[in-house]
C-alpha cells in the first residue's frame, strides 16, 4: 500500500506523541514492505528519506491558531495530486479537509488525539471550532482512531460513533546507565522529574508550587518548553524556588531517557491528550510515576502508580518518595514491567490491518451523523 501520514510536524519526531506515532508505526509500515509517505511542517532537519519513509516539506503560518490548519491545507494539496492509497490524518482540528479526501475517494482514517477544546490555550472560538471538528470528524472519516479508552468512550458517548482502539506504544529502556546525568549535575536517584510542553493542562505550574511546599531536598528537574506559551513560563518560573531546575527543551534521546531512568520520581501532569508517550516512555524506563488523576494516566499505569489531583498532593508524594525511596523503586519496576503491554510492534500491526481494510473498502458506506446525542436528543424534544 502507498499510506500518507498527513497532520503532523512530521519526522524526525521531535515534538510530542502525534510525530514519535508517525515514526514509530511509519518504519515499521515500510518494514513490511509497505510505502510511506510524511508530511512534515516547516524547515528540512533531513533529506527526502528518513528511516525509509518519503518525505515532504512544506511550510505553515506562524501563527498559532492557523500553523496546523494551514500546513495541512497544503499537504492535502500535494497529496491530492500523487498517489495514495488510504490517508492517516492526525487531528480532528483538520477534519474540513477530509471532504477533498473523500471526493477523490481517497479512504481515510482520522487519529481525533485528545480533548483538545478543553485545552486553556483555546479561547471560546478556537473551542467551539475544536468541538465542531470533531463532529465533522465523525461524519467524513472512515475510521476513527483513539489512542485510549477515556477517548473511545467519548466518542461513543458523545457521537455513538464506533473507534479504533489503538495506544501508543512503549519501549522498554534497559541498561541505560547514568554517565550522562552529570553533564546536568545530577546523580541517579537524586531528583525528581517533569517532562511536558508548558501549557495549563499538563499542570506544570501545579507540580512545580505543590514540589515548593514539600519538605523535599531533592532538586526538581523540568524538561520543557512550549512556542506561544510565554505567559505560563513566567507563571511557572516565578513559582520556582532554588531547588527548582528548569532546563528547557532536551532533544537529546539518550540524555534524557537517562533522565527518567534515574529519577526518583516522575511527575506526569497531562490531563487532556489520551494516552502520553512521555508517560510511557518513562514507565518504559522503570521510572517511579506520579501522575495527574485521570483516566487516562490510571489506565496505563494501574495499581502502580500513584496520583495527584493538586499541589498538596504533589507535595504529599515528592515527601513519600525521599522518605522511602525503596518503596519508589519497586514501584518504578511494576511499572516497566506494565509497559510491556504497549508495544510498537503491535501497534504498527494494528495500523496495517486498518489500513489494509480501508484500501480494501471494508468500512461502512453510512458514517455516524456527527451530531451529538445531546443535539439529537434536543431535536427529538
Amino acid at each position: 500500500m502507498y499510506i500518507s501520514m498527513v497532520g503532523t510536524r512530521g519526522v524526525p519526531a521531535r515534538y510530542g506523541g502525534f510525530e514519535t506515532c508517525v515514526e514509530e508505526v511509519g518504519r515499521r509500515l515500510v518494514a513490511r514492505g509497505h510505502q510511506v509517505r510524511v508530511y512534515c511542517r516547516g524547515e528540512a532537519e533531513v533529506g527526502p528519506e528518513y528511516l525509509g519513509m518519503e518525505l515532504v516539506h512544506l511550510p505553515a503560518m506562524r501563527k498559532k491558531s492557523l500553523e496546523t490548519l494551514s500546513h495541512t491545507g497544503l499537504s492535502v494539496r500535494h497529496l491530492l495530486a500523487h498517489r495514495t492509497d488510504v490517508a492517516l490524518v492526525f487531528n480532528a482540528a483538520n477534519a474540513p479537509f477530509l471532504p477533498l479526501l473523500r471526493a477523490r475517494r481517497i479512504p481515510v482514517a482520522t487519529h481525533v488525539d485528545g480533548l483538545e477544546w478543553k485545552r486553556a490555550k483555546w479561547g471560546g472560538n478556537g473551542r467551539r471550532y475544536y468541538r465542531g471538528a470533531e463532529a465533522l470528524s465523525v461524519r467524513w472519516s472512515d475510521a476513527l482512531i483513539a489512542d485510549a479508552q477515556g477517548i473511545a468512550d467519548y466518542y461513543t458517548q458523545e457521537f455513538a460513533a464506533p473507534t479504533e482502539l489503538i495506544a501508543y506504544g512503549a519501549p522498554l529502556l534497559t541498561g541505560l546507565g547514568s554517565d550522562r546525568l552529570a553533564e546536568q549535575g545530577l546523580v541517579a536517584g537524586g531528583y525528581h522529574l517533569v517532562v511536558a510542553r508548558f501549557e495549563p493542562e499538563n499542570h506544570v505550574a501545579e507540580i512545580v508550587e505543590g514540589y515548593v511546599a514539600s519538605a523535599a531536598r531533592l532538586p526538581l528537574v523540568v524538561v520543557g518548553s512550549a512556542p506561544y506559551a510565554d505567559d505560563y513560563t513566567a507563571r511557572i518560573t516565578g513559582l520556582a524556588d532554588d531547588r527548582v531546575r528548569l532546563l528547557g527543551g532536551i532533544w537529546d534521546q539518550e540524555l534524557l531517557d537517562q533522565l527518567y531512568a534515574n529519577s526518583l520520581t516522575y511527575l506526569h501532569g497531562h490531563s487532556v491528550g489520551g494516552t502520553n508517550p512521555s508517560l510511557l516512555r518513562a514507565i518504559g524506563a522503570g521510572a517511579p510515576t506520579i501522575a495527574f488523576d485521570v483516566s487516562f494516566n490510571r489506565e496505563v499505569l494501574g495499581e502502580a502508580g500513584q496520583f495527584f489531583a493538586d499541589p498538596a498532593g504533589v507535595a504529599v508524594a515528592v515527601d513519600q518518595a525521599e522518605a522511602d525511596p525503596a518503596a519508589a523503586a519497586v514501584r518504578g519496576k511494576a511499572l516497566q514491567a506494565r509497559a510491556a503491554d504497549y508495544d510498537w510492534d503491535d501497534v504498527a500491526a494494528r495500523y496495517e490491518r486498518l489500513c489494509q481494510r480501508l484500501a480494501d473498502r471494508e468500512f461502512p458506506r453510512r458514517r455516524p451523523s456527527g451530531r451529538r446525542r445531546d443535539e439529537t436528543a434536543g431535536a427529538l424534544r
